[in-house]
């Protein structure tokens, strides 16, 4: 075997052996055929080329031998498990959270999928005998589990980063051919404006009368043990600021979470709005501009925070007095279903998709599409921190031009011609 010189007539492959050599060199050529193609010459000119370690094989078992030698399989059956190549992949992702380039939350939804799907199936498996047949497998333990067809993606792009890594490191000859998934984006859950109104007027209803929320499960009979601490059972005033103050605010549900008085800065002028000054969430630090209705959302619940000695800088606008922000969050969803089912609203919208928090984002950004007049999306999807994309895929996608027949209709107003005077 011999590297070829540039001007030889094998200089397409950087490697060449002799066809007469080609046994005996066989198991000195799998290293380099992992790497790169190879000439097989007879005399000065190259007759055929070997490229990758599996053409190799099969060429091998036509020449009357069943199977390559056992000094040729050694290499590939000393590769490392799925598992552990899974683990050197977690390991520099965990470098990349340490340096600010990738998520900590990301790291963790990682984990719990390779946990959860991958690591059952494949994770035994060296690296190398991942094939397309084992990820059929994987595939077929997903569709059992009702993925969609998002989390079928996501799984396979994990797939296809522990594989990628292990043919960098030469443990993997070449990528197995993933199975393409076709994505079909549902449209997120959202609220119409009657809906809207009949949420705000239940939520203050609810709040006014004092009544208590029901120790009832639906369908399931009485709780054992009532989660709700009973000063929660009745619906605060928090709630129903928090429902008028998302809608107008573009804010996410996690927003909720960390969002204090510091964050917030009160702006009157041409326009009179609130700027948020969030901390970043999913690679997005710009500033949030609110709506106008949410500067009187946040006088009223300023006030009150105040008369309770709980609106310092750093004290949070919603619930103020719960420190464990998980559970705060999960007060907010406890109530939106009860105020929900007050209301007489279905717990789905139209294409099934669970009304949550996240609902009253998503009416924040269907709203700006149907009734701000001449709003980009660009501008819309910057103030939001998301992408054009997002909105264009789960957002846009549910509006109909009857919807805005009135823009439809509109006709640009005669422009008059300049006068001398004006054209100079």
């Amino acid at each position: 075997m011999k590297s070829s010189p540039p001007s030889s007539p094998v200089a397409l492959a950087p490697c060449s052996v002799r066809l007469d050599k080609l046994q005996q060199l066989a198991p000195s050529l799998l290293p380099v055929l992992a790497r790169e193609p190879v000439a097989v010459c007879e005399g000065d000119e190259p007759r055929f080329y070997l490229v990758g370690p599996q053409l190799f094989a099969s060429l091998l078992a036509g020449q009357g031998l069943s199977e390559p030698p056992a000094q040729w399989q050694a290499p590939m059956q000393s590769s490392p498990t799925f598992a552990q190549v899974a683990d050197k992949l977690m390991a520099m992702e965990a470098q990349r959270v340490a340096r600010g380039a990738y998520s900590e939350a990301s790291l963790q939804i990682m984990r719990n999928r390779l946990d959860k799907h991958l690591l059952p199936v494949l994770g035994a498996l060296p690296v190398h005998a991942c094939d397309a047949e084992a990820i059929d497998r994987v595939m077929d333990r997903l569709t059992q589990a009702r993925a969609s067809s998002i989390t079928l993606s996501q799984y396979l792009v994990i797939v296809r980063k522990v594989l990628k890594l292990a043919q960098s490191r030469k443990w993997l000859a070449e990528l197995p051919e993933l199975p393409a998934v076709a994505i079909s984006n549902k449209p997120r859950a959202a609220f119409t404006l009657d809906q809207y109104r009949a949420l705000l007027r239940s939520s203050k209803r609810l709040m006014r009368s004092g009544e208590e929320a029901p120790q009832l499960k639906m369908g399931e009979g009485t709780r054992s043990r009532f989660w709700v601490t009973p000063r929660y059972r009745s619906l605060p005033p928090d709630f129903y600021w928090l429902v008028g103050f998302m809608v107008n605010s573009f804010v996410r549900p996690s927003d909720i979470k960390t969002l204090q008085h510091q964050h917030v800065t009160v702006v009157r002028g041409a326009h009179c709005y609130l700027r948020l000054n969030l901390p970043e969430t999913k690679k997005h630090d710009r500033p949030i501009v609110t709506l106008s209705p949410a500067v009187r959302i946040y006088e009223q619940l300023q006030a009150h925070a105040q008369s309770q000695g709980l609106a310092k800088p750093t004290d949070y606008l919603f619930l103020p007095q719960e420190s464990d922000r998980e559970h705060a969050l999960a007060l907010f969803n406890f109530w939106l279903k009860w105020v929900l089912r007050s209301a007489e609203l279905p717990l789905t919208d139209a294409h099934g998709q669970s009304r949550t928090l996240y609902a009253l984002r998503h009416t924040s950004l269907t709203f700006r599409l149907l009734y701000g007049q001449g709003i980009d999306m660009l501008t819309l999807a910057r103030n939001a921190r998301t992408s054009v994309d997002m909105i264009e895929r789960f957002y846009a996608s549910t509006l109909t031009g009857e919807m805005n027949v009135g823009l439809l209709q509109s006709r640009r107003g005669a422009k008059k011609t300049p006068g001398l005077s004006t054209r100079g």
